[in-house]
Parts: structure tokens; sequence; C-alpha cells
């Protein structure tokens, strides 16, 4: 694709999150994406921003798929650091339903703010009210849109709220310069913690 030319998507056939990603990245950035899966987020950031994109996935097949996408791709665990990248290689690296996944999470947050001047991270709001109705009523672990997976299949090794994040960027003096807040194809304004099911946040250290 050459340079300064997108190709015209209907966004309305997008689902929500991406949408709100989209909106986040100026045309013509640099993009980590850590954990992109079979590539469709990054894909759509190539085609309607014009984006220099990159990804970092563990999954054999979803590299693959990645591959037959066009899309560069690295084949790695993400936990093992991103040492092959300089400071501030990227404008914006994203961690989109990647970060309670992870078992160093501490480490692996360090290591995405000095890769790139900006993170976008996403994450499953474990206190959603229906997660809550579901262990209040019903005695067992929740299995909501955002958490899809039974508790002994579960990628998920973080099970953090909305309010859980915010302070852990106050205690780690990170600045979030924006939050969306999501319940599947609406957008929340009011109380997140409980009627969200997803948050998505851009942060930044603090200079």
């Amino acid at each position: 694709m050459s340079n300064n030319q997108t190709v015209p998507i209907d966004l309305k056939k997008v689902k929500l999150e991406y949408r709100v990603i989209l909106h986040l990245i100026p045309k013509g950035s640099s993009v980590l994406d850590l954990g992109c899966g079979d590539g469709e987020l990054l894909s759509l950031l190539v085609k309607t921003k014009n984006v220099r994109g990159s990804g970092i996935e563990i999954d054999e097949q979803a590299v693959r798929k990645c591959a037959s996408l066009g899309i560069s791709v690295s084949q790695q665990d993400i936990e093992g650091g991103l040492s092959d990248y300089g400071d501030k290689s990227f404008d914006f690296v994203i961690l989109n339903q990647s970060l309670q996944q992870v078992v160093k999470l501490e480490s692996v947050l360090k290591e995405t703010l000095r890769v790139g001047s900006k993170v976008i991270i996403g994450f499953p709001n474990f206190v959603y009210y229906k997660s809550r109705l579901q262990m209040v009523f019903g005695g067992r672990t929740p299995v909501t849109p955002s958490l899809p997976n039974m508790w002994y299949d579960t990628p998920n090794l973080h099970f953090l709220s909305i309010s859980d994040f915010l302070a852990y960027c106050r205690a780690r003096n990170l600045e979030i310069e924006k939050a969306v807040y999501l319940d599947g194809n609406r957008i929340i304004k009011f109380f997140p913690n409980v009627f969200a099911q997803t948050g998505i946040f851009l942060v930044k250290n603090r200079a």
C-alpha cells in the first residue's frame, strides 16, 4: 500500500471495541500490537489509518493468519521482554485483551511503556454487574461476553476491575489520557466499574 493511501471500510460493521481504538490512533502512526491474534485489528489500522504496523503473537496458527493478511508479525512470547526494540520505537503500543493474560504483568507493562510513547490497554471488567449477579446468586465463577471461558479453560490470570486499574495507574504515576468504557455495543458514561464489560485506556508515563 502506498503512503497516505487508505481503504474505505464500513465502520458500522466493525465492533465498537475496535472502533474506539481506531479513533485513538492518528493516521500514519507507528504501532506495535502485543498479542495481536489473527491480525484483524492491525489490518484495520493499516487499511483505514495507514499505520506502520507490526505485531507480536505466540500462537503459530494466528501468526499464519496474520501473514495471509500481509501483516508483519513476530512469533514470540511478550513475557520475554521487548529487547529487540529501542526506547520509544513506536508511537503506540496496543495491549488489547492481553494484559490480564500475562504472568509478569508489571514487567510486561514496564517494557510496553518503554517501547511506546503511548499505550492502549483494553481488558474485561471482572466486577461487571452481571458477573456480580452470577457470583452472588449462582455461586459460580462468572461467564459473560467479555469473560467467555469457564474457570478451568480461561487464559486470564489476573481478574481486575476498572477501579483496580485506575488505582494501579495512580500508584505507578501513570497518566491516563483517555478512558472509554463499553458494554457490548454501548459506551458507558456512568458508574463504569459496575456497568461496563470492558475498559479501554490510553496511557503514558508522566513526564
